[in-house]
């Protein structure tokens, strides 16, 4: 039964033609055992037939909610929009239940796709659906909208059912979704409101509320007043403190992430000192960040004692960190910068230097230096390293090496010209100007 609906082969039609002649005994749990055991490999489409089909043939039986249930987050997780609104619709005209964990999958997924609107509309008609509008379902609409930025809507549905006194209802779990919705539209205003309503409700902002607050801010800044990031920065966090919240890395990575994309170079690096003098300790994050920015502006020797004091304050980075700042060295053409930081690479032996060989290889061999790309070749070769980018690219013959673009500046020969060849070049006319006659008009 799992290899007729997972084959691509035949229709739909065909589909049930093929389940028709079955011949054994179907009951309703090896319907769920068989859905479960093709999910992943079968068409979303031919999972609701079969299921569909189930339910005309097991007339007597008759599935269980649960079923439906189950049918309808499978075909969430697969995004199939026509299917779900198929099953939903029949599950609605069978009376029978739907389960608040179905009710919130489906809005997360409706509003992932983009129909926000119809995700509101079954959240009004959860009664038609036997579902509770209780505090589960009013917080997973509420998250499943902020998560894409609807904020607006969220806060509507929030601002009906606040003094409902509905049961389950956690206002500041509520609190943080709107913040994190509004901080998704980078709209300050109504981040800021967001908070001084959870003040006037008795409520202290926590470290997740104004950290996802400082990031609203400073994405917003970073495209419209880049010069204020630092002050307005420094100024949630001296409200932090106020509260005796003390900011962690994430929200000093935050800004200097920002500050990184703006190119503010020497407020970067003063932010780098700031954390270590005010007792938060800088991780592996905040001094890539710095790193990266010294390199795109050309300061490759800063950021390697950037480098070299993160290894010495013993911080263990991930791959990532010397992936991301080697493709930058790189992609500068400053190659050299990227062999001695795989060499740093090398000697913290994190392993998974495949992708950096698949890169530094061809940029070798691409500049000239079939040499050099050859020896990180062998070399990869004794480590045992699997190197994705083909040999060819150590043949001078079929490499074609990239020189760099100069200027040619031709020569321009003059032709020796006798004196009586000589051409001459008249002057330009000077326009004549007339002048303008002052008509006297008598009274």
């Amino acid at each position: 039964m799992c290899k007729v609906i997972s084959s691509w082969i035949g229709g739909l039609d065909d589909l049930e033609l093929r389940l028709n002649q079955f011949k054994g005994q179907l009951t309703y749990p090896l319907v769920t055992q068989i859905i479960n055991s093709c999910k992943h490999e079968a068409p979303s489409r031919r999972i609701l037939r079969f299921f569909l089909w189930s339910n005309k043939v097991l007339d007597s039986e008759r599935l269980k909610d649960d079923d439906f249930n189950h049918v309808i987050r499978v075909l969430a997780e697969k995004k199939d929009h026509t299917g779900m609104r198929i099953l939903i619709s029949d599950l609605r005209k069978e009376g029978r239940v739907m389960d608040p964990q179905t009710f919130a999958l489906v809005a997360e997924t409706l509003v992932k796709l983009g129909r926000e609107d119809e995700a509101l509309g079954i959240f009004k008609n959860l009664e038609k659906f036997k579902c509770p509008r209780d505090g589960f379902a009013v917080t997973a609409i509420i998250s499943a909208l902020c998560a894409k930025g609807h904020a607006k809507k969220a806060q509507g549905v929030f601002s009906h059912h606040k003094n409902n006194k509905i049961s389950g209802l956690e206002p500041c779990v509520v609190y943080r979704c709107l913040l994190y919705g509004w901080s998704v539209q980078e709209n300050v205003k109504e981040a800021r409101k967001i908070i001084q309503e959870m003040k006037g409700d008795g409520l202290i902002p926590d470290l997740f509320c104004y950290n996802t607050f400082l990031k609203c801010l400073c994405e917003r800044n970073l495209k419209r007043n880049p010069s204020g990031l630092v002050p307005e920065a420094l100024n949630v966090m001296m409200e932090m403190r106020s509260y005796r919240i003390e900011p962690n890395s994430i929200s000093y990575n935050t800004l200097l992430s920002c500050l990184g994309r703006a190119r503010r170079v020497k407020e970067s690096y003063r932010m780098l000192e700031t954390m270590k003098t005010t007792g938060c300790a800088p991780d592996w994050v905040s001094y890539f960040l710095v790193a990266k920015v010294m390199y795109l502006t050309g300061r490759f020797g800063k950021g390697n004692e950037i480098v070299d004091e993160m290894i010495g304050q013993g911080l263990l980075p991930d791959r990532k960190f010397y992936y991301n700042l080697i493709g930058v060295l790189c992609g500068v053409e400053r190659v050299s910068y990227a062999l001695e930081l795989f060499e740093r690479m090398k000697t913290s032996s994190l392993g998974g230097y495949g992708p950096v060989y698949d890169i530094l290889i061809p940029k070798l061999c691409k500049g000239g230096d079939f040499e050099r790309g050859r020896e990180l070749w062998e070399e990869a070769t004794a480590m045992g390293v699997s190197v994705s980018c083909s040999s060819d690219v150590l043949d001078p013959s079929i490499t074609e090496v990239f020189k760099a673009r100069r200027k040619v500046e031709e020569d321009v020969k003059l032709e020796k010209f006798s004196r009586n060849e000589i051409p001459r070049l008249e002057p330009k006319s000077r326009r004549k100007r007339g002048k303008v006659k002052k008509k006297i008009r008598g009274k």
